[in-house]
């Protein structure tokens, strides 16, 4: 209800179409038993190299399941920018700092997503994210194809046992080639991968795409592709898709023993087969599915929304363990988190990420097993503090939606936990368990910075105590020989970010450098 509240303020200032309003009306409307069921769940992350379109993928996505009212560019040239990039630094530059959380709706199913940052520098971003996500969506530039950051992303992937979609961005640029991307995707990377749609027509002649296992076509109308139109096959194109599907089925009966079975036995695998068994190879890591598109065109966003539903895990098709302590004998035995959704067990959660916001420490947590209230006391097994939380929220980007209580399977943020990132909370039953903490990087630069105005050592002490906190790879030290404070971090941009934010967000305006190093005299005595 509180949502809908927001959603028609938010018409009355921007005033939308009654289409949008309709689907606001969806968003806010529950089901019959009062709590999304798992199957109508999906946590999903948006991972990729520098700009290979993540965060405008995202916009399209908010827009396309009613989320926003309108779409605005990354680079913000109408003043606005993109919903993901809250911060002014993000706008500014064109790139993603922080992680986003939002959530939204399509076709009744409640999507989570996470849109991370692509930069190396901010790889902890994508890190944490992943960790708690149960599937993700690989984007891939069609005219850069498999990067080194793309690499980075899929090492990410297979530490967190991720399934994943890959999505071939960008068909609209000058050299869009998605056939070299899947190429490199089986080379590079290695992984079992096939087109599910392929393009009709590239670059500048981009009109649709193909759907290889409904084998239709599907074009995108409207001034913002909202309307499709399905149609049948180009007959120029009716060749090759015939192979293309031919081609996918070849790899996921590799994968999937069922869908093998009728391969060997040379049956035609109907629409469901083939559906089924992609869905059961892709949870299972041995196949990816490749859609193509063009997020700026408005192309091919639909359907991989779809594809998040058909073929992306629900949280109870994904198994998460915690470790229980057992202090008397020492040992350590994994205990798997039952992903109902209600409170019959006891609630366990993972505070995967700091952030300062204008109410304080916003902790961002992926509830694992049991129901979490408003006002209730929760325990950190780290600290064993109990604390009680006082106010809970979902979030859209840098708004926040209270809610009273959330269940595993959610995403939420608290307010007011005082815990550091990778603490795990659960209630009193269960004080010994931990759930698995985040990889974190060691850092691989170091810079020296200190306040121009020493009048400014107070807003500088804070804005570095924050940091550090929100930002585990990024690490400060103060060198008593040379009397400089030392930051290091992932690069020269990661420092450089927080040093501008430093000025931005406490007024403390600093100087980076190369650390000094301090010489020491020796003294030898002579050689007799």
């Amino acid at each position: 209800m509180r949502l809908l509240k927001a959603g028609l303020a938010f018409n009355r200032l921007n005033p939308v179409n009654v289409k949008v309003k309709q689907v606001l009306m969806n968003i806010c409307r529950p089901c019959s038993s009062g709590i999304v069921p798992n199957e109508r769940i999906r946590n999903i992350g948006i991972s990729a190299h520098i700009d290979s379109g993540k965060t405008t993928l995202t916009e399209r996505v908010l827009y396309y399941t009613g989320r926003i009212a309108e779409m605005h560019e990354v680079k913000g040239k109408d003043g606005v920018g993109a919903v993901m990039d809250s911060m002014e630094l993000e706008r500014q530059r064109g790139i993603t700092i922080q992680s986003a959380a939002t959530y939204t709706m399509w076709n009744q199913h409640n999507i989570n997503i996470i849109d991370t940052p692509g930069h190396v520098d901010f790889t902890i971003e994508v890190e944490r994210a992943l960790r708690v996500l149960d599937g993700a969506v690989l984007v891939l530039c069609a005219v850069g194809g498999v990067q080194c950051q793309t690499m980075t992303v899929n090492r990410q992937m297979k530490r967190y046992n991720v399934p994943f979609l890959t999505f071939i961005n960008k068909l609209d640029r000058m050299g869009a080639n998605p056939y070299r991307a899947l190429k490199q995707l089986r080379t590079k990377l290695n992984h079992n991968a096939a087109f599910v749609n392929i393009p009709i027509g590239l670059e500048g002649d981009l009109r649709g795409i193909i759907d290889l296992i409904e084998e239709r076509s599907i074009f995108f109308e409207g001034p913002c592709g909202q309307s499709i139109r399905f149609d049948e096959i180009p007959v120029e194109m009716r060749a090759e898709a015939a192979e293309r599907r031919q081609e996918l089925v070849e790899c996921v009966a590799n994968a999937d023993e069922t869908l093998g079975e009728l391969f060997l036995e040379e049956r035609v695998p109907t629409v469901g087969d083939l559906k089924a068994a992609v869905r059961r190879a892709t949870i299972q890591r041995s196949f990816s599915p490749v859609l193509v598109g063009s997020a700026l065109k408005n192309k091919g966003v639909q359907p991989l929304l779809n594809a998040v539903l058909d073929y992306l895990p629900n949280p109870s098709e994904v198994n998460n363990y915690a470790i229980l302590n057992e202090e008397e004998s020492g040992n350590r035995n994994k205990i798997l988190m039952d992903s109902t959704r209600d409170d019959t067990k006891p609630f366990v959660g993972l505070a995967f990420k700091l952030e300062a916001g204008r109410f304080g420490q916003l902790t961002y947590v992926r509830v694992y097993q049991g129901c979490l209230k408003k006002s209730e006391y929760i325990y950190n097994t780290r600290t064993t503090k109990k604390v009680r939380v006082q106010r809970l929220v979902r979030l859209h980007a840098d708004q926040m939606e209270d809610v009273e209580e959330v269940y595993a399977g959610d995403i939420c943020a608290l307010f007011g936990i005082d815990c550091a990132s990778g603490d795990t909370f659960t209630d009193r039953t269960s004080a010994n368990l931990s759930l698995e903490s985040i990889h974190i990087p060691e850092p691989v630069i170091s810079m020296a910075i200190k306040p121009v105005n020493k009048n400014d050592m107070d807003k500088f002490s804070k804005g570095i105590n924050r940091f550090t906190r929100e930002d585990p790879t990024f690490r400060v030290h103060f060198d008593t020989e040379s009397k400089e404070t030392i930051i290091s971090g992932m690069g020269e941009l990661h420092l450089e970010i927080y040093s501008q934010r430093m000025e931005r967000e406490y007024n403390c305006q600093c100087v980076m450098g190369k650390p000094k190093v301090a010489f020491r005299e020796t003294v030898t005595s002579p050689v007799p």
